[in-house]
């Protein structure tokens, strides 16, 4: 796969979440964030409002649980029809058992990590996973701030996938715009989640295209 646009809903209008969904059928993935005001100070939807999603979305869903104990809930949004299942390595009891569990399953099993999480202690696992996500915000809302400071993190994942040989994408989630997608794309990072500047734009297609564009002249250049 190239460069991958994956709009995260949280930015949408619930009320009309069809409409919203078919708004961004031009990305490559409806990036889903599940909160539930343990693991985040936030509380979003759950699993059933995510498989009423998958039904209603035009392209694959991309989830993204900031939860507590995903070893128990994580196999359940697989279950949902979520084709991608990232969860977080701060709250995993046993991650590679998970991840494992979440392929078996027939879906992609992603990691996350906050900012400060150091991702050194996972490289040696990559083979277990299909994604890393490197938050560049601190989970929780959306709209925020992009923290340049996790680039490195993003350079030292994508120059680990590279002398592994393995295909494991890196997505960076959090204040993704066209100010910053560049900079994401030339530190390695290949797929984008971009909430508020997609949905904040007149035209979602429009602004999901020059996202991808921006992503691919940096890395061109």
């Amino acid at each position: 796969m190239g460069l991958q646009i994956s709009p995260s809903i949280l930015s949408c209008d619930f009320s009309r979440i069809a409409e919203e969904l078919a708004r961004i059928a031009d990305a490559d993935w409806a990036h889903v964030d599940v909160m539930d005001n343990h693991f985040v100070p936030n509380l979003t939807i759950g699993q059933p409002v995510v498989e009423a999603i998958v039904k209603a979305s035009p392209i694959p869903v991309d989830t993204h649980l900031m939860i507590a104990d995903p070893d128990r809930w994580a196999p359940a949004y697989a279950e949902a029809g979520a084709a991608s299942v990232t969860f977080h390595a701060e709250a995993a009891h046993a991650p590679i058992r998970l991840a494992r569990q979440l392929r078996a399953m027939g879906v992609r099993a992603g990691l996350g990590l906050k900012p400060a999480t150091p991702v050194e202690p996972y490289l040696d696992l990559l083979t277990e996973f299909d994604m890393i996500l490197v938050m560049t915000v601190e989970p929780g809302f959306g709209g925020q701030k992009f923290l340049d400071v996790c680039l490195p993190k993003v350079a030292r994942i994508r120059a680990a996938v590279e002398a592994s040989g393995l295909d494991v994408w890196v997505q960076v989630d959090g204040g993704v715009s066209q100010d910053s997608i560049g900079r994401c794309a030339v530190a390695g990072a290949d797929v984008f989640v971009a909430g508020s500047a997609v949905y904040g734009a007149d035209d979602a297609a429009a602004q999901i295209a020059t996202l991808r564009s921006l992503a691919e002249k940096a890395c061109a250049g």
